[in-house]
């Protein structure tokens, strides 16, 4: 979400965007691309999805997001509105001791931001290791998939979209979620398509799709972003097949790590994605646990106003 191909696809979504990007000797050594939305006609937020990105040294990296939030403020001072407040969402474990004044936003708060736990496969094994890994009920099921004679294909046609967003409806509605519409789709697969940075697979029985997965590739990732399932035929065990499909292909691929994109938090036994947590524990690999989405506040009544829209969204 710090890719330029990214931040191409958000400006049709009322994003605009400028980037901070700082330079040593040896290149680019970290930055963020900042993403601006206007929730009033007067007041905007700035949003850092999956960033900033640091160097690995502590010292080096405090430095670092220092000098963004420099790059941040000097822009804060020419917007013709108020700046509520700076969002950002790195992919740290922890909060770094440098990093303060944030404020630690709850996991499904608002519409804009994006899952902090995760569950992540390591590609980087055998096939048979892969396997090997995962929960005896995992490999079962992919077993029991292959003995129907599910099979597994990739489709970004129109109809594989049309395909995609009535499994995906199917799955959000049964989960008491609310979906994207068709054209946010339609959008991201034509701009990730020319440049091979994602795909849909779909996972089919008898003639029928029955699972679906947009999966997003991206540096030493392969992401998980959207999908579902139907409950027709529920007992071919087909989106078990799909996701080692998907594993298999992105390790041809190069990529060294398969992202479930999104578990419940530890420790929420009555959290709403609790079901679909389950499903992807059975593929093993490890729980991944990152900081909390923070926000610095630069404005509180025009923050509070902020809340109380998301609030009211929400109700």
């Amino acid at each position: 979400m710090q890719s330029s191909w990214w931040i191409d696809f958000r400006s049709f979504y009322g994003f605009a965007h400028f980037g901070a990007t700082l330079k040593d000797e040896n290149g680019i050594a970290g930055g963020a691309v900042v993403l601006k939305f206007w929730h009033t006609e007067d007041s905007c937020f700035y949003y850092i999805q999956d960033g900033p990105v640091l160097p690995g040294d502590e010292s080096e990296g405090e430095a670092v997001f220092q000098a963004v939030l420099g790059v941040i403020e000097e822009r804060r001072k020419t917007e013709p509105g108020v700046v509520s407040h700076l969002r950002i969402e790195p992919r740290w474990p922890r909060v770094p001791d440098f990093v303060r004044g944030f404020l630690s936003v709850p996991p499904l708060a608002d519409h804009y931001l994006e899952a902090r736990d995760t569950r992540c496969i390591d590609l980087r094994p055998c096939e048979s290791a892969i396997l090997a890994q995962m929960k005896p009920k995992g490999r079962y099921n992919i077993g029991v998939a292959r003995r129907h004679g599910v099979s597994v294909v990739e489709d970004t046609s129109e109809k594989g979209l049309a395909d995609f967003q009535s499994i995906y409806e199917e799955t959000a509605a049964r989960q008491g979620m609310q979906a994207k519409p068709a054209d946010y789709f339609q959008t991201l697969v034509s701009l990730f398509s020319p440049s091979n940075h994602g795909s849909i697979f779909f996972a089919e029985y008898q003639g029928v799709r029955l699972a679906t997965a947009l999966v997003v590739y991206f540096g030493r990732r392969a992401t998980y972003f959207f999908g579902g399932s139907r409950t027709l035929n529920r007992q071919v065990m087909a989106p078990y097949l799909m996701h080692f499909e998907v594993m298999r292909k992105a390790k041809a691929l190069g990529h060294e790590w398969y992202d479930l994109w999104g578990i419940a938090p530890a420790n929420e036994p009555n959290h709403p994605w609790l079901n679909f947590t389950a499903f992807k524990a059975k593929f093993g690999g490890e729980e991944v646990h990152l900081a909390p989405t923070l926000d610095l506040v630069f404005d509180t009544a025009a923050y509070d106003r902020y809340r109380a829209i998301e609030n009211s969204t929400d109700d």
